[in-house]
């Protein structure tokens, strides 16, 4: 092989994400290139090698054992490239650069545009990209590397992760106007039992954590739909197609002649939101002027008044 060019760190990067994500189609799409391009890539580095790295399967791809073996070091070798630009930018103090974040749609429409917009006029040089997911999703993407930031509902796992709390609500009931229970001034979740339940999906950290609640309070849900997407939620309830748990928040919005919001009880379920990144990984100069800018902001917005933002 030839002496590593910045060419070749292309090469061991866009490997590594082909890898990760199993296509050359997701691939490209995380990267904002062709197929075409990553496809080539991927060639010249197999002719380098002298190997091949991955069998291609229809539209899916699986290394090969020389592409498991090249996969152990170029993680390593592409996580370690990023971290020295990373250091080189905030040794230098230079107020640009890049933020990957992910955020629960949940998240991202109800707490970030006012904090983005604010933090885009602060800081015109620094790019943001977002990936919308569920919580789950986007721990798992801020543990492997591919988002720098993550908002979750809380817990986190603190053993891996930096993790600041800047909402702490609760869950409140929503049922269509004429149930049963529209009138209660509020409901113990055991009164749920007999009811059909609308859910986020199971990518989604409410789906286990009202799950769980159910379980413990003596009965298994019975899920009629699960969705991505709050309104949609908010809209089968309305329609009497069951009924749903959502945070405090997200209930403000609603219809309240179309839909009851009951305070639960027996027990209070809590819904905490954090931001998240890795212990053992280096931030940029930018994505650390984030965090710094979030915990004022959205401490100042949204966390109780006298309480403050919680940093582990």
């Amino acid at each position: 092989m030839h002496e590593v060019n910045d060419l070749d760190i292309r090469q061991l990067q866009y490997f590594v994400q082909a890898a990760r994500l199993k296509s050359f189609t997701r691939a490209a799409e995380s990267l904002f290139i062709t197929q075409p391009t990553i496809s080539k890539m991927i060639r010249n580095l197999e002719e380098e090698l002298e190997a091949d790295l991955f069998y291609r399967e229809g539209k899916s791809i699986r290394l090969t054992d020389a592409g498991e073996i090249l996969l152990a070091k170029a993680q390593n070798i592409v996580e370690s490239f990023a971290n020295l630009s990373a250091e080189l930018d905030g040794l230098r103090k230079l107020q640009r650069g890049h933020i990957r974040i992910g955020l629960p749609p949940m998240v991202g429409a109800s707490f970030f545009p006012a904090v983005i917009g604010e933090f885009h006029r602060r800081y015109p040089d620094v790019t943001i990209r977002l990936h919308e997911d569920g919580a789950k999703k986007v721990a798992d993407d801020v543990e492997t590397g591919l988002l720098d930031i993550g908002a979750i509902v809380l817990p986190a796992d603190t053993a891996k992760f930096h993790c600041f709390t800047f909402v702490e609500e609760k869950l409140e009931l929503l049922v269509p106007a004429g149930h049963r229970l529209a009138a209660a001034e509020s409901v113990a979740l055991r009164e749920l039992e007999a009811e059909e339940f609308v859910l986020f999906r199971e990518d989604f950290a409410l789906h286990d954590r009202i799950i769980t609640e159910c379980v413990k309070a003596g009965f298994q849900p019975n899920v009629v739909y699960e969705s991505s997407q709050w309104d949609l939620i908010s809209r089968m309830v309305e329609a009497g197609m069951g009924i749903a748990l959502l945070p405090e928040t997200i209930c403000r919005d609603m219809d309240r002649t179309r839909i009851a919001v009951i305070p639960l009880t027996e027990p209070v379920i809590p819904w905490q939101l954090g931001m998240i990144w890795r212990r053992d990984r280096y931030l940029s100069f930018a994505a650390r002027e984030w965090i710094a800018f979030a915990m004022e902001v959205l401490g100042e917005l949204y966390l109780p008044a006298g309480k403050n933002v919680n940093m582990k």
